[in-house]
């Protein structure tokens, strides 16, 4: 039979489930004397999205509805706004409107103006997925400014291919897939920073995610025009708008995920100079085609 001594006999006799509160020192195991753990955090619950969590997204979308309801009310049609001879009207982009007669408002206008429920409901989808993942890089103002400087490109590019009225060639245009096709724009560029917190499998993902919608979009609006169909879709418009989302994300690529000051005054000096290009661009279409 092995001896024990009286302190390996006293920690052989504790019972398997200790009593709450800590043990006097003598009662305690060689590894746990004079030390207790610290005591751990409760765990966080996971954050449900909410409409704080992305306020400006759902404010833009709720625009949208809003102007989808007012011209469905001036149509007066169920079926979806017609567009002929009611107020609504001058809110479509109109390229012999804007530079014959000076209405430059369309240009900004027509970005939250739709055709019919599948046009706005199809967009609005697409802002509301795209907007989540993108303000909370962009901010609330970020995601606005990009939404109406990318919208407002496209919507430019449109009149510099369509400058003339409908009735003598020209077209109109209206919808928010410009601004989406330029959200889609700013993602891809602000998803390749590398100090973004996330994981790179993540990141990459995402980007394959915001580069297939591009494309699948892309590749339907050109089986449309091949195909003839009566639904005409403004590539321009689109083109323009992805274009210009890449302009306006390449000088915030560097400081996404850096100091929140620095990054504010990049975001301030970037949307200042794409507007500043976008008037030019106005000015220059103006000169071209109605001087």
């Amino acid at each position: 039979m092995d001896s024990h001594t009286g302190a390996d006999q006293r920690y052989a006799s504790q019972p398997e489930i200790l009593p709450p509160g800590p043990l006097p020192d003598y009662e305690q195991p060689p590894q746990r004397r004079g030390w207790y753990p610290p005591p751990q955090p409760p765990p966080r619950a996971p954050r449900r999205r909410h409409w704080a969590s992305a306020p400006a997204t759902y404010t833009l979308v709720g625009i949208n509805f809003a102007v989808f309801l007012f011209t469905l009310f001036q149509s007066h049609s169920l079926a979806g706004p017609t567009f002929q001879d009611n107020a609504s009207t001058a809110l479509l982009c109109n390229g012999g409107a804007v530079i014959v007669w000076g209405q430059w408002w369309r240009v900004v206008t027509a970005t939250f103006v739709h055709f019919g429920w599948i046009h706005i409901g199809a967009n609005m989808w697409c802002l509301w997925n795209l907007g989540l993942l993108g303000e909370p890089l962009l901010g609330e103002w970020g995601i606005v400014a990009a939404y109406l400087l990318t919208g407002v490109a496209g919507n430019l590019l449109s009149i510099a291919v369509h400058p003339a009225f409908p009735e003598s060639g020209g077209i109109l245009s209206a919808g928010a897939s410009g601004a989406v096709f330029g959200l889609a724009g700013v993602l891809l560029m602000l998803l390749r920073s590398p100090l973004l917190p996330i994981p790179a499998f993540e990141l990459k993902k995402l980007r394959n995610s915001v580069w297939q919608f591009a494309l699948l979009n892309f590749v339907i609006d050109l089986g449309l025009l091949v195909a003839h169909t009566r639904l005409q879709i403004d590539n321009m418009a689109h083109l323009g708008g992805f274009l210009s989302g890449i302009a306006l994300g390449y000088p915030l690529l560097p400081r996404i995920g850096a100091d929140r000051k620095d990054f504010l005054r990049r975001r301030a000096i970037a949307m200042g100079a794409m507007t500043f290009v976008l008037v030019l661009v106005a000015w220059g279409i103006r000169a071209a085609y109605a001087g």
